[in-house]
């Protein structure tokens, strides 16, 4: 369906858009809006028609974050915990909000993809870091959305040397059709799949009392070794739920969609959706685990996700443990997706390749070569023998504990970029949340770097490293507050016509002023990041050798 009309433009300047396939008419999965389209949306029947038309980047992003190493995480706090962690669900939404708002922001703002501009505003060195680690964070989490495939398919008697490749080939052909649209509604169908949690849910029926108390009431188990597991499983969640891959698929997502600040309100909404269903899938997985496993010998015993659907057939009958798989499978496949793609994107945007899904193979061959290469080595990686595939797992959930504050660190720099993005810059209130996000996503980093390299980790060394990084924290806040009050005023921002400006081409742009403060603070980031990656691979080689 098509929405609105096209009514008289005024020429526009340029834009800083890399890609000319990146503009042009919104075909998405569910409807067109034609380029250009002025026309205003009155009614409700116009306005339900553009939603569905820009309705797919915020959905997918959520549900692709739903994958396989988020049924593992969600499946382990209801087996071990019941329900006791559901609560950090609600304590998450905020921050999913708020980092894709950004990050779509800057994509229609801009017309340039998250590393790129990493790149341009702050250097080479952070330009080339955040696309290397992303690539090779991005290349683990792979692996384990393939790890997923296998336990979905042997739960369901399906051989892995075909499943693997099956999966395999259905992620690159749904790229590689050179139409978006094409690939949204396979992408959409899938994440509609995802609702599959939700019968599996009405069999397996938790206590209503019992999940509304998980939700409402904040509690940790009890006993110090068991406090300490709790507290980095909570960890595990906040990783699995707030990924940096995310930042990189949705912007660079958002601007081959061709959204334009026009439609950022619809497109808000389009992530509330996405944001909605992840909590329904998370809370699902929690509160049926707990349910399943309650009163048995497997509480505290999680193994996998192929030990839940075998736990959920022996409570509600074996249409549950299927359903659970097929949805496993699906999970995977969406998580597969986005997570090349994101890879993809970047690379092409760094690079100066052409880098679209409106594009055929023959019109962009880096960047489809990008993501089958990926897509087919991880799956390479699970079918050989011996892999030692729980190990990856961990690599995966320690360097995206390292990785994650740093790519909010940058998205928020961005985001008070008045060059970058003009009118749209951050508000005060946005600006203090995220910078609290940054500081609790810092400590959790610490604190998992922590437990990665020292596995004895009691609750007492936990409440020290958290002391420790909340004292440096309001230090930090208590001197950017003087050097705001002692510097100069800066002038009040001015939002009129925001919905026409974009972002000028790059090199029209005036490299950013880096205070003394600023480069310290850049300069200590990028200490501890080294140090963290470099401990943390070290270790995850000796575990590797057995040592």
């Amino acid at each position: 369906m098509t929405t609105g009309t096209t009514g008289p433009t005024a020429a526009t300047p340029p834009t800083a858009v890399l890609d000319d396939a990146h503009t042009g008419d919104i075909r998405g999965a569910l409807g067109t809006i034609a380029h250009g389209d002025t026309a205003p949306r009155t009614g409700l029947p116009a306005k339900l028609k553009t939603l569905l038309a820009v309705v797919g980047p915020g959905l997918i992003v959520m549900v692709g974050d739903n994958d396989a190493g988020a049924f593992a995480t969600y499946g382990q706090a209801g087996q071990n915990y019941g329900t006791h962690l559901l609560w950090t669900l609600l304590l998450l939404v905020p921050v999913l909000y708020v980092n894709q708002e950004m990050v779509l922001r800057l994509g229609a703002v801009t017309g340039v993809g998250h590393a790129r501009l990493i790149l341009e505003r702050f250097g080479t060195f952070w330009g080339a870091f955040s696309v290397i680690d992303l690539f090779l964070l991005n290349a683990l989490t792979l692996v384990t959305e393939f790890i997923g495939v296998t336990l979905a398919a042997g739960y369901l008697g399906l051989p892995k040397a075909a499943a693997v490749p099956l999966a395999a080939l259905t992620i690159v052909a749904s790229a590689f059709t050179g139409s978006f649209r094409r690939f949204e509604r396979i992408a959409v169908t899938l994440c509609a799949a995802s609702l599959l949690l939700v019968p599996v849910y009405v069999m397996v029926h938790p206590p209503a009392a019992q999940m509304a108390r998980g939700f409402l009431v904040p509690e940790l188990p009890g006993g110090s070794g068991t406090l300490s597991t709790a507290l980095l499983l909570i960890i595990g969640i906040v990783g699995t739920t707030v990924a940096p891959w995310q930042l990189f698929f949705q912007q660079s997502y958002v601007i081959d969609k061709r959204i334009t600040p026009r439609f950022l309100r619809y497109e808000k909404a389009d992530l509330w959706l996405g944001i909605v269903i992840v909590v329904i899938g998370a809370a699902a997985m929690m509160g049926f685990t707990a349910a399943a496993f309650a009163g048995t010998h497997g509480v505290g015993a999680f193994t996998d996700a192929s030990g839940i659907a075998a736990g959920l057939a022996h409570r509600a009958g074996r249409t549950a443990g299927a359903l659970f798989a097929v949805a496993l499978l699906d999970a995977s496949v969406i998580g597969a997706f986005a997570v090349s793609l994101s890879t993809a994107y970047a690379i092409g945007d760094v690079l100066g390749m052409n880098h679209s899904l409106h594009r055929g193979v023959g019109r962009a061959k880096g960047f489809y070569a990008v993501h089958a290469g990926l897509v087919a080595a991880a799956a390479a990686i699970v079918l050989i023998p011996g892999s030692p595939l729980g190990l990856l797992t961990e690599g995966v959930q320690t360097l995206a504990g390292v990785l994650l504050p740093s790519a909010t660190v940058f998205l928020l720099l961005l985001c008070n970029d008045r060059q970058v993005l003009g009118p749209w810059v951050n508000g005060a209130r946005t600006n203090a949340f995220t910078a609290t996000v940054i500081g609790v996503l810092v400590t959790l980093s610490v604190i998992l770097t922590a437990a990665v390299l020292f596995p004895g980790l009691t609750a007492a060394t936990i409440g020290w490293l958290t002391a420790g990084c909340a004292a440096a924290g309001l230090a930090g806040a208590g001197y950017a507050a003087v050097r705001r009050r002692s510097g100069p005023a800066r002038a009040p921002v001015d939002r009129t016509g925001r919905e026409r400006w974009r972002m000028p081409p790059l090199a029209s742009l005036e490299r950013p002023a880096l205070s003394t403060a600023r480069r310290l603070g850049m300069g200590a980031l990028r200490g501890y990041l080294l140090v963290a990656m470099v401990l943390s691979v070290i270790k995850i080689v000796e575990v590797a050798l057995g040592h």
